[in-house]
């Protein structure tokens, strides 16, 4: 049987991450002593003046950085991702999947589609796990120093990246060939053999396409959270996703074992393909 080839897909922040990347030191780092007041100016200025609200974080991280005098450059991001944490588990649970599918004859290749910054997660100790890294980007000066938004990925736009996968087209800036016709039996990684990861409302579109084209969409909640549960509850109750599970991707947790069994369930249904090409 030939190697069977399976994408899982992860939002990252309150996903792998407990809280959003930039609290951790970058907003603390401005003066603020409570986070929230730093979303609620982003949410004031993206409300006024009609705006995306990844690009209104972005302006405003560019915005107070300069204020403060502290101009951010692409190692003082890269150097902000060392300062993340993480749920139980995620630092371990990348190897210990790609385990469960090698006994499956499974390659399992993990990637990041998220609103955060692509300069942060690299420089977290697990960005060499994934395959690729879709977040948004900086354009950086002559000096280094991070002036203007060179890519957004907000909550639609992220499904973009979903088919990129799905046709191995990786490369943000080629778009012709993303968008050739292609039939599903000859794109790489077809929709049934994707697993997406998110944590809510924000990861619908990515959900619910996966889910829709045969794949499989896992919502995650922190049980320290208040509500976290009921919304996971609630994205399962429209069909927007197919499981939820807590946010503990420690061994032999739900986490883990949900996705074993996704992973059989795929390994299965590639041996009855297999047989059905026997004639």
């Amino acid at each position: 049987m030939k190697k069977i080839k399976v994408a899982m897909m992860y939002d990252f922040d309150k996903t792998l991450s407990p809280k959003d990347m930039q609290e951790f030191t970058f907003i603390p780092g401005l003066g603020y002593k409570n986070t929230k007041d730093f979303w609620e100016e982003v949410n004031k200025i993206s409300k006024e003046n009609k705006m995306d609200s990844i690009l209104a974080y972005m302006y405003m991280m560019i915005k107070k950085s300069k204020e403060a005098s502290k101009p951010i450059r692409k190692q003082d991001f890269k150097g902000l991702g060392k300062g993340i944490e993480y749920y139980p588990g995620a630092l371990t649970w990348f190897d210990r999947i790609n385990a469960i599918g090698k006994k499956l004859n499974i390659e399992v290749e993990h990637y990041i589609i998220s609103s955060g910054l692509t300069e942060v997660i690299e420089g977290t100790p697990i960005a060499k796990k994934f395959k690729k890294i879709y977040a948004c980007k900086f354009y950086y000066d002559e000096n280094g120093v991070a002036t203007w938004p060179s890519l957004v990925v907000n909550y639609t736009t992220k499904t973009q990246y979903i088919f990129r996968i799905n046709k191995q087209i990786l490369d943000e800036n080629e778009d012709r060939a993303l968008n050739q016709y292609t039939e599903e039996k000859d794109r790489p990684i077809p929709f049934r053999r994707m697993i997406y990861v998110g944590d809510g409302l924000t990861d619908v579109p990515c959900m619910k396409l996966v889910k829709e084209n045969g794949g499989k969409s896992i919502v995650v909640y922190n049980k320290k959270k208040k509500n976290a549960k009921d919304l996971a509850k609630s994205l399962i109750q429209q069909k927007r996703a197919n499981y939820m599970s807590p946010s503990d991707y420690s061994s032999q947790k739900e986490m883990e074992k949900l996705v074993s069994k996704i992973l059989e369930n795929i390994q299965k249904e590639a041996a009855l393909e297999e047989l059905e090409g026997v004639r």
